[in-house]
């Protein structure tokens, strides 16, 4: 293993020196196609290759290619950070990144038999885990061990869908994609309430977030408990832990605003995003009680708060990672404006005086072209040395 602040002369092919390096790009590129796909295969009624059901297709797609993507590429570069012991890079990131990627392309091949579909998707996620566990243990940076659980619970998710299309059991599909949704959610929580006060106060001058011990204590167990009990019937206490959690987020959230972060788009595409999580919540809670679709609450977490906030956190750490300064042009806020709009319009679906269809496509469009504008401005970035010679 190179220690960390070896000068190491990378090479002008930089794209497998540091985790967030292929997952980013090929997470973004993910997010263009697949949507475009989707949008292809809900207007056709085309049925995909072994997902058979398109819907499938396009949640385990987008929790499992390109969110999981994303959080893989973040906790390969932070566990670094975290724990001073070098993480995957070079040829083991490039074979780890290879097995994510036949994972999104094989399942459109008949000629593939399924069990080697799943068994492919499947291996991923206990390669990470892997991956991620060794520096944390050798460094005994115990406190960041809920990430091994975390992806331990991801990979239960994909199993159960993966069992429903293998024909193993009957109807553990659903169940398999909500938990998966809902440890993203718990993710956003842990992740959110480290690097997004940190990145406020960094990126605006003056600024000092306010944080409540009591409620800092409580909101991972509170959300955590959220996501295992999501599963069950009881919704009454769903609904009502899920308008609680509303709640604490939403209070979390206040203790970190202030009207000065929108002169820093990295800061305030972050902290819309993380408003979009209240708002799912809450949306959440009403819909077990019929009150809204459930739909909405899934794409408020979804498109609202995994999207606002992955390409915000793509777009600074990429920067930061890199030794180049956090300032971005118009093309990267248009990308971050483009985005909000796509959710707005997603989450809004049913109410807009518009034909359901026409919504779609158009909130399918601009979240495709807000991420066709990060590629634009970051793949060099991504795939080019650092500035300050620093290898990663």
């Amino acid at each position: 293993m190179i220690q960390l602040q070896e000068r190491k002369s990378p090479p002008p092919f930089s794209l497998f020196n540091l985790g967030f390096r292929p997952f980013f790009l090929g997470s973004a590129i993910a997010a263009a196609v697949l949507i475009g796909c989707w949008l292809v295969f809900y207007s056709s009624g085309y049925q995909p290759h072994y997902y058979r059901y398109a819907v499938y297709w396009h949640a385990h797609e987008m929790l499992f290619g390109y969110t999981l993507a994303v959080i893989a590429g973040f906790l390969l570069t932070a566990v670094r950070n975290w724990t001073q012991v070098q993480t995957l890079h070079g040829w083991p990131l490039g074979a780890l990144f290879l097995l994510w990627l036949s994972a999104r392309l094989l399942p459109f091949f008949p000629a593939v038999s399924i069990e080697w579909v799943a068994l492919i998707d499947l291996s991923f996620l206990p390669l990470l885990t892997l991956s991620l566990a060794w520096p944390i243990l050798r460094s005994r940076n115990y406190r960041n061990l809920v990430f091994v659980v975390i992806m331990l619970g991801f990979f239960a998710a994909n199993l159960m869908i993966h069992l429903q299309l293998l024909g193993i059991t009957g109807q553990s599909a659903d169940s398999g994609i909500q938990l998966a949704l809902f440890l993203v959610v718990v993710v956003i929580s842990i992740l959110g309430g480290r690097v997004i006060p940190f990145f406020t106060e960094r990126g605006v001058t003056g600024v000092r977030c306010r944080k409540f011990s009591l409620l800092e204590k409580a909101i991972i167990p509170l959300t955590l408990s959220w996501a295992l009990i999501s599963l069950s019937p009881y919704k009454d206490l769903i609904a009502a832990l899920s308008l609680l959690l509303a709640a604490v987020h939403l209070l979390r959230l206040a203790g970190w605003f202030d009207l000065r972060i929108f002169s820093t788009p990295l800061v305030w595409i972050l902290q819309l995003g993380y408003l979009f999580i209240g708002v799912g919540f809450a949306l959440y809670g009403l819909s077990e009680w019929a009150l809204v679709s459930r739909s909405i609450g899934f794409h408020a977490f979804a498109a609202g708060g995994i999207g606002c906030l992955t390409l915000g956190m793509m777009a600074r750490v990429s920067l930061g990672h890199t030794g180049r300064s956090l300032v971005i042009g118009p093309m990267v806020v248009s990308a971050f404006i483009l985005l909000l709009l796509s959710a707005l319009l997603r989450i809004s679906i049913s109410l807009l005086p518009l034909p359901y269809l026409a919504t779609l496509h158009l909130s399918g469009s601009l979240w495709i072209l807000a991420w066709l504008l990060f590629l634009l401005h970051y793949t060099p970035i991504l795939i080019r040395p650092r500035t300050d010679g620093v290898y990663g």
